[in-house]
């Protein structure tokens, strides 16, 4: 089974760019590296593949950049070796080892490397890669990868494409009820044992937790995991680390550093709020959402039905959050409010400087026009739509 991801490395691969993956771990990047050396054995493509996770491998690498050709044959003129490289993270300077086989032998050497942990491709991916790389992210499932996983193609095109025939809504709003509580974990969603989906989330909760513990190095894992399972029971809220600083007794830079291992582990998403000429508009404080709702869920040790959890309209807005950051920039997904709590959920500014704005609700019944006067008579050139639970699934967010 490949990633949608899939198709677009492969359309990179001519390129002289280093292909940089990056997302979380058991996203599957590792088969999609697979997949993508059998694609090119195939072609009769010279293709190599390391992991830096073999340690003897990564002790030679680490000693010099020119140490590959004792591991793999040196490319001949004329000819193009491609190189698929597992968790380059863990080399010393992957800036240095990239940037010195890009530069002198970049036309004979094409690099395709992994990342899961962007906090280290941060720190160690220098500017001098600049123009020298093209990063894609991989997340776990959304819907439409789902439905393909689980071998339901023909339901695919209809998400986010409209009307979905009566034919199938039953069918889709199953998927879409399971989805919300057990997130897109390949593993996950290709495990039809509830208890087995359950003990997979917990075991890779306490893996992430430990593995984001350990390579950034930070002090106090029990805060750590606190302060996860206080951002995995906010979702859709103000995140008030000031406030978090003296509840658990810590210092605000902490929790700032500890957010932001959150967030380049590619557990958590951060919203800015939108603002534009209104003194009285909030300017400060994000919005969190979680990147899988499995590994939410896991943290709060529910997993209840969707139809008798009380937070299944947060769960519905982090949904809508994660397909509009599908089809825009993260950046450019905002939420609006005042200092008088007046909001909307979403505002997307698009690249043609135009905007639109969308309000969640479980149930359209509780949309109320009148509640959103203000935002409508500050902003008449940003139209509003309500998204429902009916029509979440429905509604084309492509053009965000």
């Amino acid at each position: 089974m490949k990633r949608f991801l899939y198709s677009s490395i492969i359309e990179h691969l001519p390129k002289k760019q280093i292909t940089l993956l990056v997302g979380a771990r058991q996203v599957g990047k590792t088969t999609l590296l697979r997949q993508v050396q059998d694609y090119l054995e195939a072609e009769g493509s010279p293709v190599f593949f390391l992991s830096m996770e073999n340690m003897q491998t990564l002790k030679l690498l680490n000693e010099s950049p020119q140490n590959l050709f004792q591991l793999i044959p040196a490319p001949t003129l004329g000819n193009r070796t491609y190189i698929l490289m597992d968790e380059i993270q863990y080399l010393d300077n992957p800036s240095n080892f990239l940037k010195f086989h890009y530069d002198t032998a970049g036309d004979q050497l094409k690099f395709l490397v992994t990342g899961s942990s962007h906090f280290y491709i941060d720190k160690k991916f220098k500017d001098s890669m600049a123009g020298r790389k093209r990063i894609m992210e991989m997340p776990t499932l959304g819907l439409d990868e789902v439905l393909h996983f689980r071998g339901r193609d023909e339901l695919v095109p209809y998400v986010g494409a409209g009307q979905i025939p009566q034919l199938y809504k039953d069918e889709m709003m199953q998927h879409v009820y399971d989805y919300l509580v057990y997130g897109g974990y390949p593993e996950v969603v290709l495990s039809n044992d509830i208890t087995e989906r359950k003990e997979i989330l917990r075991e890779l909760r306490d893996s992430c937790v430990k593995k984001d513990v350990q390579e950034a190095g930070l002090h106090h894992p029990d805060l750590y995991l606190r302060l996860m399972k206080i951002a995995a029971d906010q979702i859709g809220s103000l995140f008030n680390l000031n406030a978090l600083a003296s509840e658990l007794s810590a210092d605000n830079k902490t929790l700032q550093n500890y957010l932001w291992v959150m967030r380049k582990s590619f557990h958590v998403h951060c919203v800015s709020p939108f603002h534009k000429r209104v003194a009285s508009e909030l300017r400060k404080m994000p919005k969190l959402f979680f990147a899988d709702f499995g590994l939410r869920n896991s943290l709060l040790n529910d997993f209840s039905p969707i139809g008798v959890r009380e937070d299944r309209g947060e769960l519905l807005e982090n949904y809508v959050y994660l397909r509009l950051k599908q089809f825009a920039e993260e950046e450019r997904v905002k939420y609006w409010r005042t200092q008088n709590k007046q909001e909307v959920d979403f505002v997307v500014q698009h690249d043609d400087g135009t905007a639109a704005a969308y309000e969640v609700k479980w149930n359209a019944a509780a949309f109320r026009a009148s509640k959103y006067a203000y935002f409508r008579k500050t902003y008449p050139e940003i139209p509003l739509e309500c998204i429902s639970l009916f029509n979440a699934i429905e509604v084309d967010l492509r053009s965000a």
